[in-house]
């Protein structure tokens, strides 16, 4: 597995080159599975994929402030990032690993190595719900996939150090919600782990066994995907 550790100039390419990097595997040419890791310099939100942007989302608000708000090409709900969030991604063959084609235990199968990787640093540090990374009954992460024929993405956010009143500030609640949340707001349901992006890298990188090589990015397609996609508000706030 590539280590990849890449923050590109916008949220926009950030986001792009994920897609870029599955859309390329899937075409055969890109053959790495990778851990990417990526750090948010600005405020900003991300709904998912099927999300409802005036559901989700204050917009009122992100418009006040000029936040800017994206969709991704993974499920979930809507987050919010920002200087103190560290974002991840792996990317996995379903060649190597056809079980992960499950939904499920593609859930199980990262949350559990995402577990053990940051375990050392929180060790009160668990899951629930379908993909959140709790520590004592509080979010400290949120993850989402997207499945195709011969690759799995499977990318989240990790809270370390972030303005959690940021989350209130520009989401709305959500319109749905695992059972443990019990109804509550944003700021009192989310917590940071409480350590640095650094820190929080090598135990990633070494849980994982990712190692860093000589990487060509698909730069020529992310940007392709970013000014006909991800800047587009027929793409983000479309429905």
């Amino acid at each position: 597995m590539l280590f990849i550790d890449s923050t590109l100039p916008t949220v926009a390419s950030n986001l792009a080159v994920e897609e870029a990097l599955l859309e390329s595997a899937e075409q055969g040419n890109w053959g790495y599975e990778y851990l990417r890791v990526w750090q948010a310099h600005e405020v900003f939100a991300v709904i998912g994929r099927g999300s409802r942007f005036s559901q989700e989302v204050n917009a009122a608000a992100c418009a006040d402030a000029g936040i800017s708000v994206f969709r991704r090409i993974s499920g979930g709900a809507a987050i919010v990032a920002g200087p103190g969030c560290l974002l991840y991604a792996v990317m996995l063959s379903l060649r190597l690993r056809p079980e992960l084609q499950m939904v499920d235990v593609a859930h199980e199968f990262v949350m559990q190595q995402m577990v053990a990787a940051l375990k050392p640093i929180a060790p009160q540090l668990t899951y629930a719900g379908t993909c959140d990374l709790v520590i004592d009954g509080c979010k400290v992460s949120g993850n989402s996939l997207r499945v195709r024929r011969d690759w799995l993405l499977y990318h989240g956010t990790l809270l370390l150090d972030m303005d959690l009143q940021n989350i209130d500030r520009y989401l709305n609640h959500p319109p749905r919600e695992p059972e443990y949340r019990q109804h509550r707001r944003h700021h009192d349901f989310v917590a940071n782990i409480g350590c640095s992006a650094a820190v929080a890298t090598q135990q990633l990188k070494h849980q994982w066994q990712a190692v860093v090589g000589d990487v060509d990015l698909p730069l020529e397609l992310t940007d392709e995907l970013v000014q006909q996609k991800y800047t587009q508000d027929s793409w983000n706030k479309q429905r």
